[in-house]
């Protein structure tokens, strides 16, 4: 149900929960905002630095919404407006990097990739750094050993991804057919794509791959995998994407950027390892088979 925006004097939710962070307050409320604001929710969730630190404007242009939203959305929240919103996304942000780096020594931070004064290529080289890093810290052993077992037992494997996503999607097909397993790719609402997804069944793994707000196509494959009992995964950078709620296993990735687009260095990382992660299991008897597919 959607719940009208509001200034009144409501205690701010940061002030008035000390006990819950900012990040926590937003995913138990996010059933009540409007689609747009969930976008807004869902990005701050997943890229607490950039929500912290960008203005309203830049922040609703990542999150492909205006920054009236923005404003509505911290209102609803309970904010004054987003500057009230701003502060709590940072205190948070600095609560959590207060924390002493394992392995470091005395509470040390950890050195800096570049020096203080960094070029924007430098910048865009830390983030993806940065976002590698906070993937596979992010990332369930179990989720990913299960998602690993999925793809190498199953006779089908359907990878859905539209878009910029299309790319990712073709290329972990290739990674696959070097291991001589079956993958299709959803990329379009094609006629030849659509009746690749008609002949999903019980036995057909199906694994979305989405940035953001996901395709309507890669949500419709979900949830037709779901009624057709298959089995699935999701890869995203929004733990409270659609795509993730239909799916069996989650694999989240970072994909913080300065720059004018998501990083997806995390989201190919990702996929070469889960790739790799198939081959481990039968590193001899894969080594022939992609032996054989070069000399074709």
């Amino acid at each position: 149900m959607k719940r009208a925006a509001t200034t009144t004097a409501s205690p701010l939710p940061y002030e008035g929960s000390r006990h819950q962070t900012l990040s926590a307050y937003i995913q138990a409320r996010f059933d009540e905002f409007s689609r747009s604001q969930k976008d807004v929710a869902q990005y701050i969730v997943d890229h607490l630095d950039e929500a912290a630190f960008q203005t309203a404007e830049e922040l609703a242009r990542r999150a492909n919404t205006s920054s009236s939203t923005v404003v509505r959305f911290s209102q609803a929240l309970g904010f004054e407006g987003f500057p009230e919103l701003q502060g709590a996304a940072r205190e948070e942000y600095r609560r959590a990097h207060a924390a002493p780096v394992p392995g470091a020594g005395s509470g040390a931070p950890a050195a800096p990739l570049f020096s203080l004064d960094q070029s924007e290529f430098e910048t865009a080289l830390a983030a993806d750094h940065v976002n590698v890093e906070e993937t596979a810290r992010k990332s369930s052993r179990s989720d990913v050993e299960a998602a690993i077992d999925l793809i190498a037992s199953s006779p089908r494997v359907l990878i859905a991804g539209t878009d910029q996503m299309a790319f990712f999607a073709s290329y972990m097909r290739h990674l696959l057919a070097l291991l001589d397993l079956r993958a299709e790719i959803v990329a379009s609402p094609s006629q030849e794509a659509l009746g690749r997804l008609s002949r999903i069944d019980d036995e057909t793994l199906v694994i979305g791959l989405s940035a953001g707000r996901p395709h309507p196509l890669v949500v419709r494959a979900m949830k037709l995998a779901r009624h057709r009992k298959a089995r699935t995964v999701a890869i995203t950078d929004a733990t409270l994407s659609e795509v993730a709620k239909l799916a069996q296993i989650r694999l989240y990735y970072s994909s913080n950027s300065p720059a004018f687009v998501r990083s997806h260095t995390a989201l190919l990382s990702m996929i070469q390892a889960l790739a790799y992660g198939v081959y481990s299991r039968d590193a001899a008897q894969y080594a022939d088979r992609i032996k054989a597919f070069r000399l074709k």
